[in-house]
């Protein structure tokens, strides 16, 4: 069920806490009297590049799946992916006024309004799609059946598929592909460089000289669902901008997610437990998570080493990517 292309993995939202800091720093960490850090993204919503930019229509652009789709209009733009991704892009290109609706994963305030077509993080619904007239639908791979597609491009929308895959090198390049399929290519450019530029400046600030520490993600959905993450699984691309090692790959961990057991947590050794806030709450906090099979025997869980940060923009990637890293730095590295 978590292989590549195929992993139905949608973050649940999370209640975010937002400050108005344009003007300061991306983020901040507490720490807990138990050595929780929790990494707070201040503003989780990135500045928009443009304001309502106005597409040039039609294109025809190549999706992810081969096909080539024509967008003769964007004034109704629908955006699904299971981190959030391709919603945070739109709004970041200036085009969130056209967006209507988004995944269950896309939890950024400024569209927490637009209407979930993935409730409760299920597959993408038909009849939720259609209801809102879209006029073009981003996706990928990870929230509908082919079934639910071939209908809904029956119906007559544009679907145009975005790669799955999460990395900091594929990151500008979606951006500009999701540019494109909307007609606004030169701020597709402007956000690309931006985001770079960000996560430029967020690498350049790890330590120097500094052993790697090895981290380990748990993807956490009560006691009945606790992953550990390997390659593939978008926290490893996180992880490696963190300067550190993916400790679940380092392992040897073949797929993205394996359920977590006492061997698999020993034998990954992590200094460092990586979690979303939720996940860490729908287990009762660090209590909960050093109770899990392993945990405790681990490094990270005898120091208590747990960084927890917002569902919404942890493994978001897209135009977030560089402040979450520069708010995580200072976490691990502390």
């Amino acid at each position: 069920m978590f292989r590549r292309g195929r992993l139905a993995l949608l973050a649940l939202g999370i209640a975010l806490t937002v400050g108005l800091s344009a003007c300061s720093t991306p983020g901040q960490t507490g720490e807990t009297s138990g050595g929780e850090v929790t990494a707070t993204l201040r503003d989780p919503d990135p500045q928009p590049i443009a304001t309502d930019p106005q597409p040039v229509l039609p294109v025809t652009v190549r999706g992810f799946d081969g096909a080539n789709v024509t967008i003769s209009d964007a004034s109704r733009i629908i955006a699904v992916d299971r981190f959030g991704t391709l919603a945070q892009t739109v709004y970041a290109l200036g085009l969130g006024a056209r967006l209507v609706g988004r995944s269950t994963a896309a939890k950024l305030p400024a569209i927490l309004d637009r209407t979930d077509v993935t409730p409760g993080g299920e597959a993408m619904s038909v009849e939720a799609v259609l209801a809102l007239h879209p006029t073009v639908l981003l996706t990928d791979t990870t929230t509908g059946t082919a079934a639910v597609f071939e209908q809904l491009r029956a119906a007559g929308v544009a679907i145009v598929y975005f790669d799955p895959t999460r990395t900091l090198a594929g990151t500008g390049p979606q951006i500009q592909a999701v540019a494109d399929a909307l007609g606004v290519h030169e701020q597709g450019i402007a956000l690309a460089q931006r985001t770079a530029t960000e996560i430029t400046a967020a690498t350049a600030a790890v330590p120097a000289g500094k052993a790697k520490p090895r981290i380990a993600f748990v993807y956490l959905r009560g006691t009945a669902l606790t992953m550990l993450a390997g390659p593939g699984s978008g926290a490893d691309a996180m992880i490696g901008g963190l300067g550190a090692e993916d400790a679940g790959t380092a392992s040897g961990l073949t797929e993205p997610f394996v359920t977590i057991t006492s061997e698999a947590m020993i034998v990954a050794r992590p200094d460092i437990l990586l979690v979303m806030s939720d996940g860490l709450a729908s287990i009762g906090g660090p209590a909960g998570l050093l109770k899990l099979p392993g945990v405790g025997q681990t490094p990270a869980g005898r120091d208590g080493r747990i960084i927890d940060m917002s569902d919404a923009v942890l493994l978001s990637f897209g135009p977030n990517t560089g402040r979450v890293l520069t708010t995580l730095v200072p976490a691990v590295y502390r």
